[in-house]
C-alpha cells in the first residue's frame, strides 16, 4: 500500500512541477525532482516530511516618537507630530505648518534632508495662506532606500526652510534643521557604503570622494554614469561637469549635484537617447569632461576639483 502511495505523490508531484516550469531553467527543474526523491524516501521509510525554510526577514525596531515642535515663532511655526512607516507613497514624515502672519503666503519647504546620512530629496514644497494651518506628508522612498542597503530608517535630517511666496529676495522667516531619531537617538547609525571590485575612483582626498559605481543604459532615462559622492566639508558642495564629450562629439548632459556638509550622495548623470542618435552613438566607448567641486555659497572660491577625467565604460 505505502508502495502505491509513493507512485501517486510522485507522479502527482511530478505534474505540478512540469506545470511550474515551463519558464524556468534547468537547474530549478533538478531541485524540484530532487524533493520530489526526498518525499518519496520519507514516505518510504514513514518519517517527516520536512517544510521547506524561508530565511527571515531583517527585524524592524518598533517606532517610538513624540510628537516635535521644531519652528514656534511670531510668523510661523513647524511641527512633526506623526512617523508613519507604512504609508502608501514610502516612508512618511507628518507636519503640522502654521502661517501666523496676517497678510503674507508663506512657502514651507524641506532644503534639504538626508536618512542615515545619505542625501535624499521628498521634494517637498507647499503654501499657506495667511493666518491658515495645513497638515502635511513629507514622504522617502523606501525602495530607494532599500536599494543602497538601507533597511533601516533610523536618523532623518532635515532642514526646513520657510519665506514669502511672492518675495523670493526676502530673507527666509525660519531656516531650520532637525533630526528625527524614530527608534531613539541612542539607535542611530550612519549609512556606510562597501567598496566594490567594479568601482572606479575618480578623486579621494581629505575634502571629497567621487566614485563611479556603475553605468546603465535604460529604455526611458537614457545611458548613465552612476556616482556615488562624499563631502568630508564642512560647507556645501557642489559637483558639476562641463565640457562633456562622448565619442568625441560634445554631448552635455547638464548635470551638477549640491551635497551638503558630512553627507554622501547618489547621484545618475544621464544623456538622452535623443543626443546619441543625432550623432551616432551606438555604443559609448569614451566619455571626456572637465570634473569640478566647489564650495555652492561661494562660486568665486577656488574650485577643491578641478580636473578633467576620461571614463572607458
Amino acid at each position: 500500500m505505502k508502495r502505491i502511495i509513493v507512485a501517486i505523490m510522485v507522479i502527482f508531484l511530478a505534474f505540478s512541477f512540469w506545470g511550474c516550469s515551463s519558464s524556468s531553467t534547468e537547474k530549478p527543474i533538478v531541485q524540484k525532482e530532487n524533493k520530489v526523491t526526498e518525499i518519496s524516501n520519507a514516505i518510504e521509510e514513514n518519517e517527516p516530511i520536512a517544510a521547506e525554510t524561508k530565511e527571515p526577514e531583517p527585524e524592524i525596531a518598533e517606532i517610538s516618537f513624540e510628537e516635535l515642535i521644531v519652528v514656534d515663532n511670531d510668523e510661523c511655526a513647524i511641527t512633526i507630530t506623526e512617523i508613519d512607516p507604512d504609508n502608501l507613497w514610502g516612508y512618511t514624515v507628518k507636519v503640522k505648518l502654521e502661517n501666523r502672519s496676517a497678510d503674507k503666503t508663506y512657502m514651507f519647504s524641506v532644503q534639504s534632508a538626508s536618512v542615515n546620512g545619505v542625501q535624499s530629496d521628498p521634494l517637498f514644497a507647499t503654501e499657506v495662506a495667511p493666518g491658515k494651518k495645513s497638515n502635511n506628508d513629507i514622504c522617502f522612498l523606501d525602495d530607494s532606500l532599500k536599494d543602497i542597503g538601507i533597511q533601516e530608517i533610523t536618523d532623518i535630517e532635515i532642514t526646513f526652510k520657510v519665506y514669502d511666496s511672492n518675495d523670493w529676495t526676502a530673507d527666509a522667516v525660519a531656516l531650520e534643521t532637525v533630526h528625527i531619531y524614530p527608534i531613539g537617538e541612542e539607535k542611530a547609525t550612519v549609512f556606510k557604503r562597501e567598496s566594490q571590485p567594479s568601482d572606479t575612483v575618480l578623486f579621494d582626498d581629505a575634502n571629497v570622494s567621487v566614485i563611479i559605481i556603475g553605468y546603465t543604459d535604460d529604455p526611458i532615462w537614457g545611458y548613465s554614469v552612476n556616482l556615488y559622492l562624499v563631502n568630508k566639508t564642512d560647507i556645501p558642495l557642489m559637483y558639476a561637469v562641463e565640457e562633456v564629450s562622448v565619442n568625441g562629439y560634445m554631448a552635455d548632459p547638464f548635470w551638477a549635484k549640491e551635497v551638503q556638509p558630512g553627507k554622501v550622495a547618489f547621484a545618475t548623470m544621464s544623456w538622452s537617447d535623443t543626443t546619441f542618435e543625432e550623432n551616432d552613438i551606438t555604443q559609448v566607448e569614451e566619455i571626456e569632461m572637465l570634473f569640478n567641486v566647489y564650495d555652492s555659497n561661494d562660486w568665486m572660491a577656488d574650485k577643491l576639483i578641478n580636473e578633467t577625467v576620461t571614463l572607458k565604460p
